[in-house]
Formats: structure tokens, C-alpha cells, sequence
């Protein structure tokens, strides 16, 4: 009996030492290793005119060869001409957006869980004269047009530029912002201007985007693709890659003073304005919005929202809307920036290596805002998506087990040909393809909630694992096993329920829980399909705060939170698994000895 406790004893303290180890752990990330930061710079939100800057000299000194506007229009029609009946919208009055929320100034979450940014703010004006409710939701910019074209999104917001190739997939309105590029290096690289980018330097472009058209088109180079801005731009602060081809504006936004960064050259394609991205057949959509851009280019709003975010210079010969709309009016902000007398900031001192990831990923001050956040937004979303998942996976990859291992090739070859299919197929692409491609046909079932097209891209993911795991749990249990159960008179499917499949199941108990484990992870992967900020889960929304602020500690925060899920499971898996395996002694009150009750299918020793 003294040994049996004492053997409890050290079991529970094994569990109370992990369990110390891990708040030690996270302790030491909280608080030990912090270092104050600025983290309460906020990258989202209205810098007004005492950011005014004057428009880079080597965009008004190049002079591009003039291209011929073809796409601009002449003029609009009157709002008062507007039908938003005959829009051609998913939801009718609701004007249903697709943006992202790593892009500032111009696309951006702020603080308070808002979609906001000089692009959607701008957007919102344009639907309160055409008297439209506005519905935002998160995207990949990979998965934009391709959501726009397909109705997902009524409207694409994302500082899309109206390229001929992309014209190809969805339509734009009239331009409402120029784009140009940035080159950003680290200081003291060799690389002054775009010239000088060669093959075998490592050039960063965001995956999608003009800038990586612009570097493989033009520039004929190959890149180093990025899902998002800010662990493209971290990379270079911390030199990963040689340069980085940005949009000018965000450039100029994340690069903060004392960065180890600096832009030196700027390019200008007056082709490409920047644009609304709408359905190419929904033409009266595309009307409205470009009489609304001109409304309120006339009334000055588009000015007063220019100046508020993105209080730049205009290049020669371009403005916004129609080519009928007005001239906006604006203040010089050349001459704005030159009476700050701002000091131009040069790089910081180097750092060490340490202390750079000491300032990128241990800043209390971001741990203390964003933990709030993902305990209340990230981690019952995330939680959502995986449990749901889980039943999907469960039961559904229990019928694959069983058809799987059937004598009837009816049954098992459907189930391989289904088990090949998913379990080759990368993650990512199965949620596009149901989410975009069974999405619009349940959209009214749905209400084009991201979540059940989700949860079931994920449950049938795990559906093709967790049935190969089980079938091998169950082809592990001796056949003997099942002719016993038969000899006493149980029936084929009784014998496998209450015999063969529970010790198969046992068997197999940690695979099981490292797929869910590795479902848990696979739910940021419905960020693809398009989230409102409340359905965030726990990664998206670390990202959000590491686009406001510039920092990765809330990645890291992020990161703690799904540490926090996992390994009390794993551990307690292992344990139930050993406990199982082992039985347990209970004392017989007739003889005083030690007996061994076992688990079902067991041998008694």
C-alpha cells in the first residue's frame, strides 16, 4: 500500500513539476526577459498633417514615359440616379468588404477591433452617400481577388492597384490613391537605388502584390516572397534579406525612427492607380461606387481622410475619381514638412543580436494588451473551430476505419480514394477550395459565416488521419480477440464495438492527440477565408497587434496561449496511456492481497 501512494506521490509530483516548469517558463517571458518598448505607438491611426511629406525627388524628377488612360471615366451618373436595389449585392443593403488588417495607413485593425486605414475609412464615406451598411472582413491578400470574383466580397479593400493582368480576374473602379514603390534596405548596404538589385541578392516582396510583379516583370529577379508586411520588414531589421520593394505609404508608416532601415529609391508606374476591386460582370456596383468617390471628392471629405492618413504630395498630372470630378484641394505639404524642421532620422546604433530579440519579442508592455485580447476573442474562437472539428474528424474518420479494412470493395475503395485526396492535398489549399468553392453555393445557409465552411475543411482534413489512425489501432488487436468475442455469441458489429475497437482506439490514444493537436494549430488557417474581427482566433489576432505596433511579442503571447492548450493535454494523455496499460491495484478484502483490474480485453496475470 506504502508503495502504491508513494508511487501516486511521485506520479502527481511529476505533473505539479511540469506544471511549475511551464508558468516559470511563461513567468520568465512575461516579465524576466521584458524590456520596455515603445508598444503603445499605434501604426493605426491618423498621423495628421504633422506627418505632411513632400513627394520623393526621384519621383518628380524621373518622369515616366506618359501612358494613356484608358480606364479612368469620362464622367459619372448622379447619386440621385443610384438603384442600390439592382447592385447585386450578396446581402441587399449591406455592402459586403474583403480587407486586410496588416497593412497601415491605409488598411489597418486599430486597437478597439476596428477596420480602419485611409482605404476603409474612405470606402465607408463612399457607402454613407449611397446610403449602404458596411460589413468588413479579414483576408489573405492572395485570396482577395479571387474572393471578390467569386462573390465571397462585394467589394475588394486592400490598396489594390488596377493592373491589365489583375483586370483579368475582377474589375475597378476609378482610382482613388496613386501607388508607388520604396526601396528599403538595412544601413550601410551597397544597393542605393532599384538599378542595382541583382540575382543572388535576397529582394522581400509580399506575395500577390504589385511589388512582386514589379521586381519579377520588370526588374526580371527573383524574389523572397512574404505572406504579410511585418514579418518581411522584421526580416530585414534583423538582415535576412538584402532589400525590401514596399508600397511607398507603408513604408513610411512602419519604418520608426531609430529603425535599421532606410528607403533609398522610390518608383512611380502612373498606370496602376489604386482602386476598388468589384465583380467583373456587377457593372452597376461599379458605377455607384465611382458616383460616390466623386461625391465625395466634391464635398471634401477624400481631402480631409488625405490629409488625416496619408498627407503626401501628389504627382504631377493625377487626382483622384472621374476625370470630370474636381480637383481636390489640399494643402502644401511640401511646405508643411519643411517648416516642421524635422531632423531626418538616421539608423539606430547596432544592437546585439540579443537585445534586438529582446526588443522584438519580449515587451511586457504588448504581453499585457494583447493577452486580454486573445483571452477573450482568440481563444474561445480557436477552441470553436477545433472541438467542432474534432467531432467531425472523430466520427466521420471512424467510418472510414471501418470501411477501410471491409471485405466489400464498395466500401474500401471509396474510403482510399478519400484518404489519399485529403491527406495529400496541403491544408491551406482544401480550405480554399471549399470555402470558395462550396461557399457560394450554401452562402444562404451560411449567411456567408466563414465558420461552418471551416469547421468542415478541417473536420474532413482530420476525417483522412484520423481514420488511418484508427485502422491501424483496430488491425493492431489480435484476431483472436474478435473469434472469442464470436464464440460466445456476441455478433460481428457487437464484438467490434464493445471488443475490438476500444482496445484499438486505446492503442492508438497519443496519435490520436497529436492530430488534434495538429488540428488546434491548422484553425489560423480559416483566417483565408475571411474573418469579421470578432471571429478572430488566437494567431490572427496576435497578428493584427503585431501590424499596429510593429512588435512580435504578441506572436509570441499568441504562441504562449496555444503552449497552454497543448501540453496539459499531452501530458494527460500519456498518462491516461500509461494508466491503462499498467491497470491499477486494489486491495481484496477477503485475502488482504493485491488484485489487478485490467481494462476490457486484457489478460488477467
Amino acid at each position: 500500500m506504502n508503495v502504491r501512494v508513494n508511487g501516486r506521490t511521485q506520479r502527481r509530483g511529476r505533473l505539479f513539476g511540469l506544471a511549475a516548469t511551464t508558468v516559470l517558463v511563461c513567468g520568465m517571458a512575461l516579465g524576466g526577459l521584458a524590456a520596455p518598448a515603445a508598444a503603445d505607438w499605434n501604426q493605426c491611426a491618423p498621423a495628421g498633417l504633422d506627418s505632411a511629406r513632400a513627394l520623393p525627388k526621384d519621383l518628380t524628377e524621373s518622369r515616366p514615359t506618359p501612358q494613356e488612360d484608358r480606364d479612368t471615366t469620362s464622367s459619372v451618373e448622379p447619386l440621385t440616379s443610384v438603384d442600390t436595389g439592382a447592385l447585386g449585392l450578396g446581402t441587399p443593403g449591406v455592402l459586403t468588404v474583403g480587407t486586410l488588417s496588416d497593412a497601415p495607413p491605409n488598411i489597418c485593425i486599430n486597437p478597439t477591433g476596428e477596420f480602419s486605414g485611409f482605404d476603409n475609412l474612405l470606402l465607408r464615406a463612399i457607402a454613407d452617400k449611397l446610403h449602404l451598411q458596411l460589413r468588413f472582413v479579414s483576408t489573405d491578400f492572395s485570396a482577395l481577388l479571387a474572393q471578390v470574383a467569386s462573390r465571397r466580397f462585394d467589394v475588394g479593400s486592400a490598396s489594390v492597384k488596377a493592373t491589365d493582368q489583375r483586370r483579368r480576374t475582377v474589375s475597378f473602379t476609378n482610382g482613388y490613391d496613386f501607388g508607388f514603390y520604396s526601396l528599403v534596405v538595412p544601413p550601410g548596404s551597397p544597393i542605393h537605388n532599384f538599378g542595382e538589385l541583382a540575382a543572388g541578392q535576397r529582394i522581400g516582396v509580399v506575395q500577390g502584390t504589385v511589388e512582386e510583379s514589379y521586381v519579377v516583370d520588370t526588374l526580371h529577379l527573383q524574389p523572397v516572397k512574404y505572406p504579410g508586411f511585418t514579418t518581411l520588414y522584421a526580416s530585414l531589421k534583423t538582415r535576412q534579406i538584402d532589400a525590401w520593394v514596399a508600397p511607398g505609404t507603408l513604408a513610411s508608416t512602419v519604418i520608426r525612427p531609430g529603425d535599421p532601415a532606410v528607403t533609398v529609391a522610390n518608383t512611380f508606374s502612373p498606370g496602376n492607380f489604386v482602386a476598388y476591386a468589384v465583380a467583373k460582370e456587377n457593372q452597376p456596383l461599379i458605377d455607384a461606387l465611382n458616383s460616390g468617390l466623386d461625391a465625395v471628392i466634391a464635398d471634401g471629405t477624400w481631402a480631409k481622410l488625405y490629409c488625416q492618413w496619408v498627407p503626401r504630395t501628389l504627382p504631377p498630372g493625377w487626382k483622384p475619381g472621374s476625370k470630370a470630378a474636381p480637383a481636390p484641394t489640399l494643402p502644401d505639404f511640401a511646405a508643411i514638412a519643411a517648416s516642421q524642421h524635422r531632423a531626418a532620422a538616421g539608423p539606430s546604433a547596432p544592437k546585439s543580436t540579443l537585445a534586438r530579440l529582446r526588443d522584438s519579442f519580449f515587451d511586457w508592455e504588448m504581453y499585457r494588451r494583447a493577452i486580454p485580447v486573445l483571452l477573450t476573442t482568440g481563444l474561445p474562437n480557436t477552441l470553436i473551430l477545433t472541438n467542432s472539428a474534432i467531432v467531425i474528424g472523430l466520427a466521420l474518420g471512424m467510418v472510414l476505419a471501418m470501411a477501410g479494412i471491409s471485405n466489400r470493395r464498395w466500401l474500401r475503395w471509396p474510403a482510399r480514394v478519400y484518404t489519399d485526396i485529403f491527406r495529400g492535398l496541403p491544408e491551406v489549399v482544401i480550405i480554399l477550395l471549399i470555402g470558395m468553392g462550396v461557399g457560394p453555393l450554401v452562402g444562404g445557409l451560411t449567411n456567408k459565416n466563414p465558420y461552418p465552411l471551416g469547421i468542415a475543411a478541417l473536420g474532413l482534413m482530420a476525417a483522412a488521419y484520423i481514420g488511418e489512425i484508427l485502422r491501424s489501432g483496430i488491425q493492431s488487436v489480435d484476431p483472436g480477440q474478435l473469434e472469442a468475442s464470436r464464440a460466445l455469441g456476441f455478433s460481428y458489429p457487437t464484438a467490434m464495438r464493445l471488443v475490438v475497437v476500444p482496445q484499438g482506439i486505446r492503442r492508438v490514444l497519443p496519435a490520436l492527440v497529436n492530430q488534434f493537436i495538429g488540428l488546434l494549430k491548422a484553425s489560423a488557417l480559416v483566417y483565408f477565408l475571411g474573418l469579421i474581427a470578432e471571429q478572430r482566433e488566437l494567431f490572427q489576432v496576435g497578428r493584427d497587434l503585431n501590424a499596429q505596433t510593429g512588435s512580435l511579442s504578441p506572436l509570441v503571447a499568441a504562441g504562449l496561449f496555444y503552449l497552454i492548450l497543448t501540453i496539459p493535454l499531452t501530458h494527460l494523455v500519456n498518462y491516461i496511456d500509461a494508466r491503462l496499460r499498467r491497470g491499477r491495484r486494489t486491495a481484496d478484502p477477503d485475502d488482504g492481497s493485491d488484485m489487478l483490474a485490467t481494462t476490457f480485453g486484457q489478460e488477467i496475470t
